[in-house]
C-alpha cells in the first residue's frame, strides 16, 4: 500500500497528528477539559464552511475560528461559568454552521469530509502545514509544560505560588485549539474526541506517571491511526470509522486493566 502516494501522505499526516493530539489529550483529559476540545471542534465547522464561501482554503478558515474560540475559553475562568459559555457557543456555531451549509449544498462532498475527515485526500503540501503546525503545538506545550501541570494538579497553590492560571489556561487552549484544527483534518468535525480523548483517557489507566503516561497516549494514537489506515485500505470502509473503534475498544480494555489492578 505504500507504493500508492496517498497512503504515504495519509500515515505521514496520521502520524504528525497522532504525536500532536496524544500529547495534548493527556492535559486536556488530565485538567478535565474534554468539553472544551469536544465544542473547539464544532467551532471549526463554521470557521471552515464560511471560508469556502469566500473561496478561502476550509482549513485555514477552521484552524482561524479554532484558534480565536481557544483563547476565548481559556479566558473564561471559572469552570462552572465557562461550561455554561461553552455550552452556548457550541449551539451557536452549530448554527452559524448550518446557515453557512444552506450556502453551501452545491459541495456536499467538502461538508462530508468536514463533518467526518478524509485522511486518504490529504495532499502533500497539507502533509508540510500539519507537521509545521505540530511543531508549533509541541514547542507551545514544552514552554509551558511545567506551570501547566503544576495548575493542573494543584490550581490553588499554583496561584499562590505566582503562576497565572488565566495566562497558562488561555496559551493552552490556544494549542488545543490548533492541535484540533489538525485532527480535523484526520477524523472530521465530528469525531475529533475519538482522536484526542480516548488515547489519553487511556493512557491515563494504565498508568499513573505523568510523563509515561504522556509517552503511551502518543503511542495510543499512532498506533492506532497506523492501524485504521491499514484496515481501511485493505477493507475499503472509513478511516474515521476504524480510529473510533480502535479508540473505543483500547478505552475499553484498560478500563478494564484498571479494575483488575484495583482488585
Amino acid at each position: 500500500m505504500f507504493e500508492y502516494e496517498f497512503m504515504r501522505n495519509a500515515f505521514a499526516a496520521c502520524t504528525i497528528v497522532g504525536i500532536v493530539a496524544g500529547a495534548v489529550g493527556y492535559f486536556l483529559v488530565l485538567r478535565g477539559e474534554t468539553f472544551a476540545g469536544h465544542a473547539l471542534s464544532h467551532v471549526g465547522f463554521p470557521g471552515a464552511t464560511g471560508a469556502a464561501l469566500l473561496g478561502l482554503s476550509p482549513f485555514f478558515g477552521l484552524t482561524v475560528f479554532t484558534m480565536l474560540a481557544g483563547i476565548g475559553i481559556g479566558l473564561l475562568g471559572e469552570r462552572a461559568h465557562r461550561d455554561v459559555a461553552i455550552g452556548i457557543v457550541l449551539t451557536l456555531s452549530l448554527g452559524i454552521g448550518l446557515l453557512f451549509l444552506h450556502f453551501y449544498t452545491a459541495y456536499a462532498g467538502a461538508v462530508t469530509n468536514l463533518l467526518f475527515g478524509n485522511v486518504l485526500g490529504v495532499s502533500q503540501s497539507t502533509v508540510w502545514v500539519l507537521a509545521g503546525l505540530g511543531l508549533a503545538c509541541l514547542l507551545g506545550l514544552a514552554a509551558i509544560g511545567r506551570p501547566l501541570l503544576f495548575a493542573s494538579l494543584q490550581p490553588e497553590l499554583a496561584e499562590a505560588k505566582g503562576v497565572r492560571l488565566e495566562l497558562v489556561s488561555a496559551l493552552f487552549m490556544l494549542i488545543v485549539a490548533v492541535t484540533t484544527a489538525e485532527a480535523m483534518q484526520i477524523v472530521g468535525v465530528l469525531l475529533v474526541f475519538a482522536l484526542m480523548v480516548a488515547p489519553a483517557a487511556s493512557a491515563m489507566h494504565l498508568t499513573r506517571r505523568v510523563y509515561q503516561g504522556i509517552a503511551l497516549s502518543v503511542a495510543i494514537a499512532v498506533v492506532t491511526a497506523w492501524i485504521s489506515l491499514a484496515l481501511a485500505f485493505y477493507t475499503d470502509w472509513p478511516t474515521s470509522f476504524w480510529i473510533t473503534a480502535l479508540g473505543s475498544l483500547v478505552y475499553l480494555l484498560s478500563t478494564q486493566r484498571a479494575r483488575q489492578q484495583r482488585r
